[in-house]
C-alpha cells in the first residue's frame, strides 16, 4: 500500500476511491493495525477481525469512563523542553517495580518519546478479540504502553495533522486500548495547552494533573500559563516537580546549579499546590534514556535515581489519600471527602 505524505498509510476514503471497500468508521479497533495509522478509516475487508466493525462495539470501545483502571495522571507543564517523557516514564517504571500496574499513553504525536525511552518501537501488538480494542505494547510484564512512534514507517517522517485528527488520535490511545484492570495510567501531554489537552480532560474528568517545570524563570511562566489552563478547564492538580533541580557532580558530590534552583517549589507555593519533589540533572539519566531504560530500573544508588524513586513514592502516597488541588472551584479537592493536604 503507497505511504502517505505523513508517514502512515492512506485512509479509507482513498482506498474507497481505489473500488476497495471500507467501514468509513473513524474509531474501528479492529480495522487499525490493517490501515497502519492506528485510528484512521480502514478497509474491513483487510482487517483480522472484519465482524468487530459493528458501531456498537465502537460505540461501546469509546464510550467507557476507564472504570478499571484506578489513578490517572496527566504529565503536563506548557512547554518542551523540560523532561515530561522522562519524569513520566520514570515514575511509571518506578511504581511497576513497586508491584503496580502500570500503563503509558505517549499524547505527544508530533515529538513521541515515550518508545524510544522504552527502547521499543511497538506500540500495538494486536487486537483484542472479546472488546475490539487494541492492544499496548509490554515493557514489562506490569507496564504498557501505547505510542505514535509505532505507527509509523518511517520513525524520521513528521506527523502533520490539523486538531480533529490529533484529537481521534489520543481519545484512540486513552478510550481504544485494552488498559484492562490497571493501578495507574500515566499519559504523557505534548508541549502547550491545546487540542490534545483538551481533549484527555474532556475523556478522562478525573485525572490528575502532575506539572513538571524546570527552575528557571523562563519555564516557570510557561508553567503558570498551563495553571490558569487547568482552572479554566477545571482541571485538578496532584502537585508540581522540579526537574533539572541542579546537577550532582560525579567527581565530588556537590550540587551544582545550572539552571539556579527551587523556583518550582516557590511557584507551587505562591499557588498553593503540594510541591512532589526535585529531580536533578544526571549524567547517567542521558545515558539510560539512550538506552531505552528507565534509570529507577537499573538498582543505583545516584541522586536521580532517589529522587524518581521518592516522586513515584509521593505519587502513590497523595493518589491513594484522594488528594488534588481543584482549580476551577479554588478549594481543596479529597476524593474520600473533607481532607486537607
Amino acid at each position: 500500500m503507497k505511504q502517505g505524505s505523513d508517514g502512515v498509510k492512506p485512509r479509507a476514503a482513498d482506498e474507497r476511491a481505489a473500488g476497495k471497500p471500507g467501514c468509513g468508521a473513524s474509531s474501528c479497533a479492529a480495522c487499525a493495525t490493517a490501515a497502519g495509522d492506528g485510528f484512521g478509516r480502514a478497509p474491513c475487508a483487510a482487517a483480522p477481525h472484519p465482524e468487530q466493525c459493528r458501531p456498537e462495539l465502537r460505540r461501546a470501545a469509546f464510550s467507557s469512563p476507564l472504570p478499571a483502571v484506578k489513578h490517572k495522571l496527566f504529565v503536563m507543564s506548557g512547554k518542551g523542553g523540560v523532561g515530561k517523557s522522562s519524569v513520566a516514564v520514570n515514575v511509571a517504571a518506578a511504581l511497576a517495580l513497586a508491584g503496580h500496574k502500570v500503563g503509558i499513553v505517549d499524547a505527544d504525536l508530533h515529538g513521541p518519546s515515550v518508545a524510544g525511552l522504552l527502547c521499543s518501537r511497538a506500540g500495538v501488538v494486536g487486537v483484542d478479540e472479546t472488546s475490539g480494542k487494541l492492544l499496548p505494547a509490554e515493557f514489562m510484564p506490569n507496564l504498557h504502553f501505547i505510542s505514535m512512534a509505532a505507527m509509523l514507517r518511517d520513525r524520521d517522517k513528521a506527523v502533520i495533522w490539523r486538531g480533529p485528527k490529533k484529537s481521534a488520535a489520543v481519545l484512540r490511545f486513552i478510550k481504544g486500548v485494552e488498559w484492562g484492570a490497571s493501578d495507574y495510567l500515566i499519559i504523557d501531554s505534548p508541549p502547550g495547552t491545546g487540542d490534545e489537552h483538551l481533549t484527555v480532560l474532556k475523556a478522562v474528568p478525573d485525572i490528575l494533573a502532575v506539572m513538571v517545570t524546570t527552575p528557571q524563570e523562563l519555564s516557570l511562566a510557561d508553567v503558570r500559563r498551563a495553571l490558569g489552563f487547568l482552572k479554566a478547564a477545571g482541571g485538578k492538580i496532584l502537585g508540581l516537580v522540579e526537574n533539572m533541580s541542579g546537577l550532582n557532580c560525579p567527581h565530588c558530590g556537590g550540587d551544582i546549579r545550572l539552571f539556579k534552583k527551587g523556583g518550582g517549589r516557590l511557584l507551587a507555593e505562591e499557588y498553593g499546590i503540594p510541591f512532589l519533589g526535585e529531580i536533578p540533572l544526571d549524567p547517567a539519566a542521558v545515558l539510560s534514556a539512550d538506552l531505552g531504560r528507565p534509570l529507577t530500573l537499573d538498582g543505583g544508588d545516584g541522586a536521580a535515581e532517589r529522587a524518581f524513586a521518592a516522586l513515584a513514592g509521593e505519587v502513590d502516597a497523595r493518589c491513594r489519600a484522594g488528594v488534588a488541588v481543584d482549580f476551577a472551584a479554588r478549594f481543596l479537592h479529597c476524593a474520600n471527602g473533607g481532607c486537607g493536604v
